[in-house]
């Protein structure tokens, strides 16, 4: 029973968690948003960490603050831009890479059992687009013009949309599993209860 209980708890600690997708540009700052209610919880301890928020703490540590204080920086290119004071955790990556693409997580502890805030954001990183000044003799109307676009370019983005999909059948799949989850454990202290009256 208690190894049930466990199992019920681990599984809602991952349905209460955003996700989020970000799309940012090589070369670039990109922000990803993680926040809550300092007015009502104060300074809290949390943790960004690439990867899905797991069930306890974070993966593969980013940044790692105490009470609202950093304790931990894995590099200066990341970096806390908002207001901490209001609640504002969100991380900034500083001259974005196209290998900073793929998941991050944010936990922030909230007072209480089985109850911290996680968002998953799932960063895309794609080329800057390129800027051409724009001149009378250089523009053009495009109305009808069909522009060829780079096989590579639709392949990418037809795999960070499959990547995002997957994501979310995820996140579905744990509600689902939670769902179930509690629905056999209801019923299984129902019983247990209904046996002890009969004794």
């Amino acid at each position: 029973m208690p190894a049930l209980c466990f199992l019920f708890l681990s599984i809602l600690s991952q349905v209460c968690s955003e996700a989020l997708k970000v799309i940012g540009h090589v070369g670039h700052d990109i922000t990803l948003p993680c926040a809550y209610d300092a007015r009502a919880h104060g300074s809290l301890s949390f943790c960004w960490g690439r990867g899905e928020v797991p069930t306890f703490k974070c993966s593969d540590y980013i940044i790692s603050a105490e009470d609202g204080a950093v304790v931990f920086l894995s590099e200066p290119r990341y970096q806390l831009l908002g207001r901490g004071g209001d609640g504002d955790v969100s991380l900034t990556i500083h001259n974005a890479q196209p290998s900073d693409a793929g998941v991050y997580g944010c936990r922030v502890e909230l007072p209480g059992w089985f109850n911290d805030h996680k968002v998953n954001t799932y960063l895309v990183v794609e080329e800057a687009p390129l800027q051409q000044p724009v001149t009378q003799d250089t523009v053009h109307p495009t109305a009808g013009i069909q522009q060829d676009v780079p096989g590579d370019t639709l392949k990418s983005t037809k795999r960070d949309e499959e990547n995002i999909k997957v994501f979310q059948d995820v996140g579905n799949i744990c509600r689902l599993a939670a769902v179930i989850s509690f629905t056999i454990i209801i019923i299984t202290i129902f019983v247990f209860c209904k046996y002890d009256l009969d004794l």
